[in-house]
């Protein structure tokens, strides 16, 4: 199992995905696109997924690449834009590649990081990796937006994330199935800044049988000054920071932390 929990290998993440997000309404779809409407050019997109932001941006008329490591994601999505209005297609390239090493053709004048994406490098080296290929990527005076998860101090440590806690239950899925999701920290690795993560699909077929699949993963949680300091060595300026998709400030009991941080012209990578 790769550290990604199978996203780039298992068919079945990338069919479950759809219904699981629709069904949970994630409010960051028009920040998103409010950032690439007031960009000057084109949007970089990483971590795109099956298109749950990105179609949606190049419906707004802009134009957007999509890199994710996932070919499964890539081609959902792919089947999703065959069936949107040839112009808003145009609008729109995909790239399978990895987000903490990449090499695209021009530079953009912005690059996202959408749904805690970047949580999933775990070492200082992958991170400063990303974050340097996104600089060189920039046009000059383009701007970074990424959101990861405030993590509450009880999921460092405390045994009752490791029960199951449902995220929803009984979403219709084709052929007559059903679906519903937990999810749970199946270790906690504090000294390492990151948990290992079980989400948990059950899927009942129309004869009753249930399916119990799993994704393993583990992921990185972050602090805000951590992710400044590393934004600063790869030469960007924090000039917003939301604690929230309502653009509210961030305080202690925000649920994400959603930075963005501008390219600076005469600041030197480190």
């Amino acid at each position: 199992m790769s550290r990604f929990g199978g996203y780039e290998d298992l068919p079945f993440i990338s069919e479950l995905y759809d219904p699981v997000y629709t069904n949970a309404a994630r409010p960051d779809v028009d920040f998103y696109i409010g950032y690439s409407r007031a960009a000057d050019g084109a949007t970089l997109e990483l971590g795109c997924g099956t298109g749950r932001i990105l179609i949606p941006t190049a419906a707004a008329g802009c134009e957007i690449v999509g890199l994710d490591i996932s070919e499964h994601m890539l081609a959902t999505c792919r089947k999703k834009l065959q069936l949107q209005p040839e112009n808003l297609c145009k609008r729109v390239r995909l790239v399978q590649g990895n987000m903490a090493s990449f090499n695209l053709d021009g530079t953009f004048d912005l690059v996202t990081m959408p749904f805690r994406s970047f949580q999933h490098l775990l070492s200082v080296d992958e991170q400063l990796s990303c974050l340097r290929c996104v600089n060189q990527h920039l046009a000059p005076g383009g701007k970074l937006v990424l959101d990861v998860f405030q993590v509450k101090p009880s999921g460092m440590h405390d045994a009752r994330w490791t029960q199951e806690s449902k995220d929803f239950d009984d979403v219709e899925l084709p052929g007559g199935r059903r679906l519903s999701r937990t999810h749970r920290i199946a270790a906690f690795h504090r000294a390492e800044q990151y948990n290992d993560v079980e989400i948990i699909y059950y899927v009942t077929h129309p004869d009753g049988q249930t399916e119990r699949l799993v994704q393993f993963f583990p992921f990185r949680y972050f602090f805000r000054y951590e992710i400044e300091h590393l934004l600063a060595r790869c030469g960007f300026q924090v000039v917003r920071l939301f604690g929230d998709f309502d653009e509210s400030p961030l305080s202690d009991d925000s649920p994400d932390m959603i930075f963005v941080a501008r390219r600076c012209e005469t600041a030197e990578a480190r």
